[in-house]
């Protein structure tokens, strides 16, 4: 079985639920379980710079984003809380992050474990980061506590990684396509397909775990998963993610219509009028019986000041589908 574990390492309730999850794991007698950790970002406005988390607490905004994370509670309330949870759950003695740390780094580095030795090393690099954010307050943003945290792993090949730009555009991508997926919490563990949100209790993280066993992995192309994460993020409303999940298949595939008129569509939500109208001229001249990218050409082209030579796309579009010309 494949459980990919979606959370930040800067979220308290990814390493309860990685305490809680390693709880069922002990007692666990179906079929084998791989743990895949994945990224996901709860503070993705994190400075590069780490700000001592006593200062950052100070910003109106960071306690507002705060406060929607328990509400009814104070943040200061919510830490004593979170704290005597994790306690319960064997995290100590000493809890609490001291910085308020960009975790892109550590994601890559999480990432370049799993390329470079599998899902165990991945497993223990997640849970040295976790530990040096949470119980040992260093700043995990720092290359020399990343380098640290990849040497108490097993992995100290890690800290050469991360001086180039190895995972950068992995790490990016995976993102976009937890948020493609419905990702929103952290963490959320999904197994083929099927999601469970939050750090549950371990009977409820069995539950969900017995009642997803044997289930297999949909045999769907990669090429088809990647278009339908794209067109996700479209429908989301961020035009700039879908271009970006869109890239591989646009270099490989750019010949393909479906591919082509995503990428229009997100050229035209993204205002990048010129692109979308060099992708559309075409298509529309390949396939003029496609009702939807005569539309969508009349819009560019109204958009681009040509009314002109946008009538005669629109009216076609109407023609065809009577609903396009309301």
């Amino acid at each position: 079985m494949r459980l990919e574990i979606w959370a930040d390492v800067v979220c308290a309730w990814a390493y309860i639920g990685k305490r809680r999850l390693e709880t069922v794991l002990l007692s666990w007698h179906g079929e084998p379980v791989e743990v895949i950790w994945r990224p996901f970002r709860i503070d993705p406005m994190a400075p590069a710079q780490a700000l001592a988390l006593a200062d950052a607490l100070q910003d109106p905004l960071v306690d507002a984003a705060l406060q929607q994370c328990a509400p009814g509670l104070s943040p200061a309330e919510n830490r004593v809380r979170v704290s005597e949870i994790a306690a319960a759950e064997g995290l100590g003695p000493r809890w609490g992050a001291a910085w308020r740390a960009n975790s892109h780094d550590a994601h890559r580095l999480i990432a370049l474990a799993y390329e470079s030795g599998g899902a165990p090393l991945q497993n223990a690099v997640a849970e040295e980061v976790m530990k040096a954010h949470f119980l040992d307050a260093l700043d995990i943003s720092a290359h020399g506590t990343l380098a640290l945290v990849a040497e108490r792993a097993g992995f100290p090949e890690g800290a050469g990684l991360l001086a180039g730009t190895a995972g950068e555009d992995h790490v990016r991508e995976l993102v976009l396509r937890g948020r493609a997926i419905g990702v929103t919490t952290s963490p959320t563990f999904v197994v083929a397909g099927e999601a469970l949100a939050g750090a549950h209790a371990p009977e409820v993280v069995a539950d969900f775990l017995g009642r997803n066993e044997g289930l297999a992995e949909p045999r769907i192309p990669a090429e088809v998963v990647r278009l339908r994460e794209a067109e996700a993020l479209l429908d989301l409303g961020d035009p700039l993610g879908c271009l970006t999940l869109l890239g591989p298949l646009l270099d490989e595939h750019g010949e393909d219509k479906n591919v082509r008129l995503l990428a229009a569509r997100a050229y035209f939500h993204s205002a990048q009028l010129g692109r979308a109208r060099a992708v559309l001229e075409p298509l529309c001249a390949e396939a003029p019986d496609d009702s939807y990218a005569q539309l969508l050409l009349g819009r560019v082209l109204e958009r681009q000041g040509r009314g002109a030579e946008a009538a005669p796309h629109l009216r076609l579009a109407a023609a065809m589908t009577p609903t396009y010309g309301r």
